[in-house]
């Protein structure tokens, strides 16, 4: 128990280290740009900054097969790359994003983001290799609480503090908040030495494709979360619409949204082994299609209770779904290829997600925040008949032979 509790805390400030930088510039940084009069156009299309998340797989296999030595194979990745991530964050503390400093600001948020896709491939690999089949669904439970502490103090945190510490003062708190969590990973003693049992090279991304029931999964992995993404990509310029300020923003997703979203990961991760993979899989995303619906009652009627009650259904759910999504992704990987299993799976998943982040912008402003929400409700649902349909080719994919280049 002790064992299990302390790979669950290393893995937790693992994925703190990822979400505070990205919560910033997917959640704060909308926000800011909002109240400085850019278009939801320029705001859903500033997503496209997020690209390295979706090709990261190309350079996965290279972190595989690298790395060994007396760091460990995965340290020996993870610690440099999160001493850059804390030093690029207190170099943007002397950057404004107004004016000329606006390309500088994006081109570092680009920077920011290929040190954390990057750093997420041996990350991922040492949970999958860490973490035994019945550890996995508590395992990824904490994994996405450790991340969404970090996007809500990234994201809503830094936007309450922002209003009261400035931008200099704001990225220097993150910087060091990311220094301090890089002390766990430092003081764990990985085994050295750790040869993959098959050579990660580009060969193993396409033997992934290849293998029973592989088409069906990764056009489920592509659709799961588009509907939400979509939807929410707009969420926090459609409250500064509807006269939000920072504050009241950071509050709401903060405080209610924090609360709610470590309960749902949690909770959601340890009902994955409960209920099993496939009734997990169909009950979660019902769940993430309500919240969509939900929005969409808020952008009719406008009530401040059926915002507060659908923040917190918003939280719940996207934890509880993602985790069980992401405990499939880790029982599909292989050995000694983990790293690149999970990131070809992660790579798709992010692919639709910026995808639909992007188009959010446009859709909103063409469709009105109403049909917007409407919209990504059926695209969730869309998603769940798609895993009912095709329920008996994913179950072939997860425990079907292992192949490997």
């Amino acid at each position: 128990m002790r064992r299990t509790l302390g790979k669950l805390w290393l893995l937790s400030t693992l994925y703190f280290s990822q979400g505070l930088p990205f919560g910033f510039f997917s959640q704060a940084l909308p926000a800011l740009m909002r109240q400085r009069g850019y278009s939801l156009e320029h705001i859903g299309l500033s997503s496209l900054l997020a690209a390295p998340w979706a090709f990261k797989f190309l350079w996965a296999p290279l972190v595989d097969r690298t790395g060994a030595g007396k760091p460990g194979r995965r340290k020996a990745w993870i610690l440099p790359l999160q001493a850059l991530a804390a030093l690029t964050l207190a170099g943007l503390a002397f950057l404004e994003p107004q004016g000329p400093g606006l390309g500088v600001l994006m081109a570092a948020v680009v920077v920011t983001n290929v040190l954390a896709a990057t750093q997420d491939v041996p990350t991922d690999a040492l949970a999958v290799a860490m973490l035994s089949e019945q550890e996995r669904g508590a395992g990824n439970g904490v994994q996405l609480a450790g991340y969404r502490v970090g996007m809500i103090v990234g994201g809503s945190a830094m936007l309450v503090l922002f209003d009261r510490l400035g931008w200099r003062l704001t990225f220097l708190l993150m910087a060091g908040l990311v220094a301090l969590a890089t002390v766990p990973v430092l003081l764990f003693r990985e085994p050295a030495g750790e040869v993959p049992k098959a050579r990660p090279t580009l060969a193993a991304v396409a033997t992934f494709f290849r293998r029973d029931g592989a088409a069906a999964w990764v056009l489920l992995l592509v659709v799961w979360k588009a509907g939400e993404s979509l939807g929410t990509g707009v969420l926090r310029a459609f409250l500064v619409d509807h006269g939000a300020t920072l504050t009241d923003i950071g509050e709401l997703l903060g405080t209610v949204g924090f609360t709610a979203g470590l309960a749902g990961a949690l909770g959601g991760g340890a009902l994955v082994g409960r209920l099993g993979r496939g009734a997990a899989l169909w009950l979660f995303g019902l769940a993430q299609a309500a919240t969509m619906l939900g929005w969409w009652y808020v952008a009719a009627h406008g009530a401040y209770p059926s915002l507060v009650a659908t923040c917190i259904v918003e939280h719940l759910a996207s934890g509880a779904a993602t985790a069980v999504l992401f405990t499939w992704m880790m029982d599909a990987c292989r050995p000694g290829l983990e790293g690149t299993d999970y990131t070809v799976q992660a790579s798709a998943v992010v692919v639709a997600q910026g995808g639909a982040y992007a188009l959010s912008g446009l859709s909103a402003a063409r469709l009105g925040y109403e049909l917007h929400f409407a919209l990504g409700f059926g695209l969730c649902v869309g998603a769940v008949v798609l895993a009912f349909l095709v329920r008996r080719p994913l179950e072939r994919f997860r425990s079907g032979p292992v192949a490997t280049p």
